[in-house]
């Protein structure tokens, strides 16, 4: 398997689903609390060593952010089929495992990230100034050479939110394989505040086995979901987060 799909296949919450059904993802078994919570990651398995061991962990709490003239965001989305809808027992996620090459892109400075899913988090994993907010959307992309790169969209109470709307009506209420859903359009665009203007560090997945080498892209506006919505997700996910982990010296960057 060529680099960039084992990098795919790691996308834990996310790693990408693989066809067998969502055991398949992760071979040691994991949780967001107790014995198996994230103070434990780095023990229950070698191949998750780097939870424990890595320099650049994610998430972060942002703060004292270093202004920088960095390269502006654009986002080629498109609507497409909402073929691969999953609760994998961690989170809700859509996969495009069919779309590379002419699906949805981020392109940032020249270069193109395919985007390969997106899911969900209560509340954001990612704190601001010492504060989560009320959710979280990752959109997880990768480039053609296999490098990684996560959009965090802050979901705050408000006005509900049509995209998310559209992916909660059809979410599965137990942990399940994939499902198509016939004759829904999904555009990743709706998830999108008006601004791009963004906090850029480098950092990890935020689950097992936690692989560093993501560069991540945190959009400073945040965009609103209804408090419907929030509590709809809350009863299957009330708390599906990773703890801010330290900096370890690392500078976060703040677009102009």
């Amino acid at each position: 398997m060529r680099k960039a799909g084992i990098t795919l296949g790691l996308l834990a919450v996310g790693l990408v689903l693989a066809p067998g059904g969502p055991r398949a993802q992760w071979k040691t078994a994991w949780s967001y609390e107790g014995s198996k919570g994230p103070e434990h990651w780095g023990d229950l398995d070698p191949a998750y060593a780097t939870c424990k061991d890595g320099r650049e962990q994610s998430p972060i709490d942002i703060r004292n952010p270093k202004k920088a003239e960095l390269p502006a965001l654009r986002f080629e989305y498109q609507s497409g089929p909402l073929k691969y809808l999953i609760n994998n027992g961690k989170t809700v996620r859509v996969n495009y495992h069919d779309a590379r090459g002419t699906g949805n892109f981020l392109i940032v400075g020249g270069r193109h990230y395919q985007l390969t899913q997106f899911h969900f988090h209560r509340p954001s994993e990612e704190y601001i100034h010492g504060e989560p907010y009320e959710m979280v959307a990752h959109l997880m992309h990768e480039a053609s050479d296999g490098k990684v790169a996560g959009v965090v969209v802050l979901l705050k109470a408000g006005q509900a939110n049509a995209t998310v709307q559209q992916i909660w009506e059809h979410m599965p209420m137990t942990e399940g394989k994939e499902q198509e859903i016939p004759g829904v359009q999904v555009n990743p665009a709706g998830l999108l505040p008006r601004d791009f203007a963004y906090y850029r560090y480098l950092g990890s997945l935020t689950a097992p086995p936690c692989t560093e080498g993501v560069t991540w892209f945190v959009l400073k506006t945040p965009r609103e979901i209804s408090a419907e919505q929030i509590n709809a997700f809350a009863r299957l996910y009330p708390h599906d987060v990773r703890p801010p982990q330290p900096l370890n010296g690392r500078i976060v960057e703040e677009s102009q």
